[in-house]
């Protein structure tokens, strides 16, 4: 038996000798290794922190004192030492999440895997434990050093450095990096603080005597009249000056934080020796630990693009891939497109928030390594500046995981949309994304979008559509437009039978229409690349004798003409999209109807408004009955007059109010 096997809870490790810990950690970082590799998940950010979690649950006692991992992607050896073990499952359907769960385990706080975040709640709770007289209970945050650069941390730390009584312990992972390396002037100053003299001076510094002697002579000289003033100021002076350049936190401690580090964070001995004394000082504390991303693994550290912060199914030994990717990516697609794009024009910007390489902007990066703007984990300052961008003459690009446009709402529409600014938004990874659970699915950007006035919003079904929408939003000036498309491989390219005049594309039509009425049965809306999905349901309706349309509006807003007209040609419509269907595409376009006066009956298909657990996209579609099957079952209830909302009878005429 293993060390790692005898661990069930976080108290189990205080029994452990030095020696026995060295060892735990090398366990851990196997038994990561070997696990990860198999169902593919965050490897090189848990690979980073072995040391750094053992540390904080051998300090702190979890759960009576609470732990918040910012993002949490660094939470499986979090997991490991609080009973979760069973890692053969991870991040699939049924299995332990790749992020905190709170059903998990209640050593989980915090579920959202947006980053930034975790300083908030850290002063939330310490202030609910202060509130009510728990000031035996430590708040300890695990934040990144990338995540500081998201100025929602800063608004925290602002409000957490003005209580001195507080106990917040604020452990900095700093590798270097987000997902990438990490950018700007607070990644800077990091990187400048000197290892040397560090430790030497944190234990006087955070000893409570430190502070009280401090306090004493400041007194006793202020009030020595004009010569103990002045050999204070002359001091005061002396001892801020030797502390710049022993002691290189100013940034925090300017802000009336303690600051310890920077220290080895792969140092057990060092990791629990700042840890104990940050928890014995009794206010905010900053510990600045450095740690190597993938540590322990050569693959990982080897990997310069991004240290295996995630992996696919890979070969332990060798880190390769062992599932390859069949067909090209709707990110490579982009990636492509949009660095032609900036060959033609030199107007073109694009935007990044910390994750130039997966969004697709390496090779425009590569290409015009002045016009890619990385700010950091910072979306609200992304939408906002690249407002200032198209002012100036420039038409920024900003790509961004669907699920981190929900942080730049405001932003999108005050900013931009308010200014008829001409930015456009590309959104990778819309729609269900699989492993990565509630918080990664980008599923709400669709019905967010609806009611930002002006803005136009393209929804891709293949490669081809993608290039060419990409190419007509960039070409508006006058307004926003946003271009999103889901995770993974593109597929086929899905021609159309005929495209309108107002640019919808006819993609199939089944079945005569109806002599008397002139109408055809089914009217299928496949939003992007919901076409597929609205093409399948098609055959098997045509194979019922059920005459059928399916068309793909392209831009979803505004709603092309040519959508409501068709919809009064049909005994019913049916609108699909990988979106929640609660004020989505679906409600614009019968919203839009209604204002046309037409009154055939519309269902809208799409994810419910719920949290939905991680599985895989097929496992999800299924469960939410978004497959050919269930639909076109439905749909043949619906025209039977079986099932509401219920078709227009056959060879009745529709009416029109308007």
């Amino acid at each position: 038996m293993g060390l790692l096997e005898t661990i069930g809870e976080p108290s189990d490790l205080n029994a452990l000798s030095p020696d026995q810990l060295t060892e735990l950690a090398q366990e851990i970082r196997d038994f990561l290794v070997a696990n990860v590799s198999r169902t593919g998940g965050h490897l090189g950010p848990n690979l980073g922190v072995v040391e750094l979690t053992l540390g904080i649950h051998r300090v702190f006692n979890s759960p009576q004192d609470s732990i918040v991992f910012d993002t949490g992607h660094q939470s499986y050896v979090h997991k490991l030492v609080t009973g979760r073990q069973n890692f053969e499952t991870l991040r699939q359907k049924g299995g332990i999440a790749g992020y905190p769960e709170r059903a998990e385990s209640d050593h989980d706080i915090v579920e959202s895997s947006h980053a930034s975040s975790s300083l908030s709640w850290a002063d939330g709770i310490s202030r609910a434990y202060q509130l009510t007289g728990q000031r035996d209970r430590y708040t300890v945050a695990v934040i990144g050093d990338g995540a500081l650069t998201g100025g929602m941390a800063w608004e925290a730390v602002n409000n957490i450095a003005a209580d001195k009584n507080r106990k917040v312990v604020i452990v900095v992972n700093d590798n270097g990096r987000s997902y990438a390396p990490t950018i700007g002037g607070f990644a800077n100053h990091l990187a400048a603080l000197q290892h040397e003299l560090q430790n030497k001076v944190d234990k006087v510094r955070l000893d409570s005597r430190y502070e009280r002697t401090l306090a004493a002579a400041r007194t006793k000289l202020q009030n020595g009249g004009s010569v103990g003033q002045m050999i204070y100021r002359g001091l005061h002076g002396m001892k801020a000056g030797i502390k710049d350049v022993m002691v290189p936190g100013g940034i925090f401690e300017d802000l009336g934080m303690k600051y310890v580090g920077p220290i080895d964070g792969h140092d057990l001995e060092a990791v629990e020796t700042a840890l104990e004394s940050a928890k014995n000082f009794g206010g905010p504390v900053i510990v600045h630990a450095i740690t190597e991303k993938g540590h322990g693994y050569a693959p990982a550290v080897s990997d310069k693009d991004d240290m295996f912060h995630a992996v696919g199914v890979i070969d332990p030994d060798t880190g390769e891939a062992l599932a390859k990717s069949s067909g090209k990516s709707w990110t490579s697609v982009f990636a492509q497109e949009i660095k032609d794009i900036a060959d033609e024009r030199e107007d073109i910007v694009g935007v990044t928030g910390a994750m130039l390489i997966p969004v697709g902007l390496k090779p425009m990066a590569a290409a015009h390594p002045g016009r890619v703007i990385d700010v950091g984990i910072a979306e609200q300052h992304a939408i906002a500046m690249s407002a200032g961008l198209a002012y100036g003459g420039q038409h920024p690009v900003i790509a961004l995981y669907a699920t981190f446009l929900n942080r730049g709402f405001d932003q999108l529409l005050m900013d931009v949309a308010l200014h008829k600014a001409g930015v456009t938004i590309v959104l990778d990874r819309s729609g269900i994304t699989g492993p990565d659970g509630a918080s990664h699915h980008g599923m709400w950007d669709l019905a967010l979008l609806q009611f930002i006035p002006g803005l136009h919003l393209a929804a891709p079904r293949d490669a081809v559509t993608l290039r060419e929408e990409l190419r007509e939003a960039v070409a508006i000036e006058d307004a926003s437009t946003v271009v999103r498309y889901p995770k993974g491989s593109v597929g086929a390219d899905i021609p159309a039978l005929e495209r309108l005049a107002d640019g919808t594309d006819v993609l199939a039509r089944h079945g005569d229409p109806n002599p008397e009425s002139g109408q055809r049965d089914v009217l299928l809306i496949g939003v992007g690349a919901f076409a597929r999905l609205a093409l399948d349901t098609a055959d098997l309706l045509a194979e019922r004798g059920v005459s059928v349309t399916v068309i793909d509006p392209r831009w979803v807003m505004p709603v092309p003409a040519s959508v409501v007209t068709l919809a009064g040609e049909h005994r019913i419509v049916v609108s699909m999209e990988d979106g929640v269907r609660a004020g989505g595409v679906g409600s614009r376009i019968r919203q839009e109807m209604r204002a046309a006066g037409i009154d055939t009956a519309l269902n809208e298909l799409g994810l419910p408004a719920e949290f939905i657990k991680h599985a895989e996209r097929g496992e999800i579609l299924e469960e939410v009955g978004l497959t050919p099957q269930k639909i076109s079952a439905d749909i043949l209830a619906q025209l039977a007059g079986n099932m509401v909302p219920f078709a227009r009878t056959e060879g009745e005429k529709p009416k029109h109010t308007s």
